[in-house]
């Protein structure tokens, strides 16, 4: 029995949790069977996740991120550096950028929605209501009266007498459309100076007869150069900021 000892242990080891699975059972409930409908808390449960899953995109829409991130994929681009910076360094800059942007928004809802929550003083349907007061107004006074009119349109809604009345629905899609745009202008104004960069290294190379040197590796240093002497990070990230109205 002392030889067999050291074999019986792992054995005894993986009966012992069957064991005392057999005297004690734990059990996990996610509905309450005295709530019905929304009250449930299994409802309530797939709803936070459904929430919780869509979150980021709506917080993206709903904010300048949109942007950012195009204007300094576009500044990269004109740069003739794709690498540089990295995107995880673009992606971080574009939100702390747009937690500094909605800053206002967001000390707002805190005020009017989420400390009366808090206090027990309205529900959460209430609190979102309040919420989205603030951000409507943020993401209307950034929004092209054409791109809203679309959308009015293709919901078959009747126009509104204030736009306070108009449904999320309606003012994300404008919003996002209107931001994708402005991000786009941005990127063209972005262009212009190093596209004459560019042309004045391949109008130098080109009268040298230097016509088989790439004019873009000349002409990068020069770009980097010229973007650096000028601060270009502080005047791009300052215009971006100053756009927001």
């Amino acid at each position: 029995m002392i030889r067999r000892l050291p074999f019986l242990l792992p054995i005894v080891a993986l009966l012992s949790p069957l064991a005392m699975a057999e005297s004690s059972s734990l059990e996990l409930k996610l509905s309450d069977p005295s709530a019905e409908g929304i009250s449930s808390s299994a409802i309530r449960i797939v709803l936070m996740l459904t929430f919780l899953a869509v979150a980021p995109t709506v917080l993206l829409l709903t904010t300048s991120f949109v942007r950012l991130i195009i204007s300094f994929h576009f500044l990269r681009q004109a740069m003739g550096t794709p690498q540089v910076p990295p995107n995880q360094v673009l992606v971080g800059l574009a939100l702390f950028m747009s937690f500094f942007i909605m800053s206002p928004v967001i000390d707002s809802v805190y005020e009017t929605a989420w400390i009366p929550y808090d206090q027990g003083e309205v529900d959460a349907i209430e609190a979102i209501e309040i919420a989205s007061v603030p951000m409507k107004d943020f993401m209307l006074r950034n929004t092209r009266q054409s791109d809203l009119n679309l959308f009015i349109g293709m919901a078959k809604i009747e126009r509104p007498n204030t736009k306070d009345d108009l449904p999320m629905k309606v003012i994300v899609p404008s919003f996002a459309i209107s931001e994708m745009r402005a991000g786009f202008e941005i990127g063209f104004l972005l262009f212009l100076p190093f596209i004459v960069v560019d042309l004045v290294v391949a109008s130098v190379l080109l009268s040298m007869g230097m016509m088989m040197l790439p004019p873009a590796m000349i002409s990068l240093p020069f770009k980097i150069m010229l973007f650096v002497m000028v601060d270009g990070w502080s005047l791009v990230a300052g215009s971006l900021i100053a756009g927001f109205h």
